[in-house]
């Protein structure tokens, strides 16, 4: 008997976490077709039947962090997308700067992970990363009072923090620099967010999340 449509789903979805996971920890070009199905349970064979070929799947991997892995971050961040508060921005750089977030290689934002890869990636693959890009500003800026001038500027400077920030930290092999980069970079992301003479919230390193 043919797979139901749930069963060709659930399948789908089981080889883009492997996937996205050990895009991650290894990189694109680290990473088989053989590793992403054995990390998914999988067989080889099954793969082609959801995609023509690697490539396809990183730009699927790199898309699904937003509403899968993503979502779970937000929650545990108390960030919920239907009720947007004015504190939200502050939520996200405290978060997305956290050491919970720069540990969690497996499960960091691809924006950290990989953005080496999807330079060299094909324009799909790029798109899904933009579009990561995308959401984070949004929430940054309507996380922000809707008086506080110059919000989108705002939001991308503080999203270029957050990013930048966590890619250079992860780079490091010295722990404590690199705890040290990641703690000027909440500071520095936090004052963007921050309204006009009102002095940033205290940036001890966000370790809550």
């Amino acid at each position: 008997m043919p797979y139901s449509a749930s069963h060709r789903d659930a399948t789908r979805a089981k080889i883009v976490e492997a996937a996205r996971i050990l895009f991650n920890e290894h990189g694109f070009q680290n990473v088989t077709i053989d590793q992403v199905m054995h990390h998914a349970g999988l067989t080889r064979g099954g793969f082609y039947n959801h995609f023509r070929n690697k490539e396809a799947l990183f730009g699927e991997a790199v898309s699904s962090f937003l509403m899968g892995r993503g979502a779970q971050w937000r929650a545990e961040a108390g960030i919920d997308l239907t009720d947007l508060k004015p504190e939200m921005a502050q939520q996200m750089v405290d978060a997305y700067l956290s050491s919970k977030h720069l540990g969690d290689v497996a499960g960091q934002c691809p924006m950290i992970a990989l953005p080496s890869d999807v330079a060299r990636a094909d324009p799909e693959t790029q798109d899904a990363f933009q579009q990561l890009l995308t959401a984070m500003v949004w929430l940054l800026e309507t996380g922000m009072p809707d008086d506080q001038p110059d919000r989108r500027e705002k939001a991308l400077a503080s999203a270029a923090l957050c990013v930048g920030g966590m890619v250079l930290a992860r780079t490091l092999p010295n722990s404590e620099l690199a705890e040290d980069v990641r703690s000027a970079a909440h500071q520095a992301a936090t004052q963007a967010i921050s309204a006009p003479g009102k002095e940033a919230p205290s940036t001890k390193r966000p370790d809550m999340v």
